[in-house]
């Protein structure tokens, strides 16, 4: 065991390991309730009878690799070279451990900004490395970047900062001053950047989405990760992809050859052909504001205070009227208990101290399940 890994499951695992024992609507693990799109499984059907059944290429198939780089150029207006920028990888999590696999060691620090998703400290420590938790400022009832406390966080051994936006569980985004401020004590420090942004089509109310894509400046400083899973309501298939600067990718495929070496076959073809016909990405973000907005109507039945959602498909919620003893966890415990409710805490997400009663649910569900799920919070 890596020191400072802890040995039980994730929280995650956890609270739907209890949302099933006790028969609980979960809305705390991320993931849809509701199936892809039928064009997309009509294509797994054809392909899946055709002779794809082998290795593809270590970098991804690349039919794939060029319809997603097209799809890249359509959607944020830049270009990325299918070749020598960009790989195939089995879900995002495993393209975030392989960056840090291949770019940090024995003494490095990894900066990440808590809330933090729960998988990216133990990348860090089987790297080899240190994390350092720098967290988000709490003000006006919401989270917010700190620049200030990243920049105070910066020692000569840090080597990289892992963001992600849009952020789990926060709901926030980079603006374009985020942005410059980001960029500034990246290549003053001479610092790489991981940036995840599996939830880049979930940006609501009108808001546009600045991708680290998109920024010229930190090409070559930059691992790009997305996923096919969030975006196409797909999660098991676990295909996701990292963006790179052309030595950046030579490093993260020597790792990346020796982790999977290569991605399923059968999925990659027919998100390859997928991609070639849809553009349903771009109606995303009205399709998740409507599911949060319709949470938040059924919610105010209840006595939880909603926090602002900006992006992604998650939801933060104060649960202080309902109780002001119980600490984050236990209240998850006993909503899923007394109330068939599952959803997440948000202190698994942090290693410095935090005592706000926040937790966080999933609405990537159906309205049949949003409106049972709130039925059952109002008696709380």
């Amino acid at each position: 065991m890596w020191k400072g890994i802890q040995e039980e499951e994730s929280i995650f695992s956890v609270m739907s390991a209890m949302a099933r024992q006790h028969d609980a609507i979960n809305l705390a693990q991320g993931f849809p309730n509701f199936d892809p799109d039928p064009r997309l499984r009509e294509i797994l059907g054809s392909v899946a009878n055709e002779s794809i059944h082998q290795y593809v290429p270590m970098a991804g198939l690349p039919l794939l690799r060029t319809a997603l780089v097209n799809k890249i150029q359509d959607f944020y207006g830049v270009r990325w070279d299918p070749d020598q920028e960009l790989t195939i990888t089995a879900g995002a999590t495993q393209a975030l451990s392989t960056v840090l696999q291949a770019f940090v060691q024995q003494g490095d620090e990894v900066m990440l900004l808590d809330p933090s998703y729960d998988s990216y400290r133990p990348g860090v420590l089987m790297a080899g490395a240190c994390p350092v938790h720098v967290p988000l400022a709490f003000e006006q009832g919401m989270f917010q970047w700190d620049w200030a406390a990243v920049r105070d966080a910066i020692t000569p051994k840090t080597r990289l900062i892992l963001i992600n936006q849009p952020h789990n569980p926060a709901g926030i985004c980079l603006s374009e001053d985020d942005w410059q401020e980001l960029e500034r004590i990246v290549l003053r420090n001479n610092l790489w950047l991981l940036c995840d942004e599996v939830y880049e089509h979930m940006v609501f109310d009108g808001a546009s989405f600045i991708s680290a894509c998109t920024r010229p400046a930190l090409r070559d400083r930059l691992f790009c990760v997305g996923s096919f899973g969030k975006t196409y309501h797909n999660t098991g298939w676990k295909v996701g992809y990292v963006l790179a600067g052309p030595e950046g990718m030579r490093r993260f495929r020597q790792v990346h050859q020796f982790v999977v070496f290569s991605v399923n076959s059968v999925a990659q073809y027919v998100l390859s052909q997928f991609l070639a016909v849809d553009d349903s990405y771009r109606s995303l973000p009205a399709f998740y504001q409507q599911k949060r907005d319709y949470f938040l109507t059924a919610m105010e039945q209840t006595r939880f205070r909603m926090l602002p959602s900006r992006s992604t498909y998650f939801q933060l919620a104060d649960y202080s009227e309902i109780s002001t003893e119980m600490t984050d966890v236990d209240f998850c415990t006993h909503l899923i208990r007394e109330w068939g409710v599952a959803a997440i805490p948000i202190t698994p997400f942090m290693q410095s101290p935090f005592h706000k009663p926040l937790i966080r649910f999933c609405f990537a569900k159906t309205e049949d399940v949003l409106l049972s799920a709130a039925q059952r919070l109002s008696v709380c």
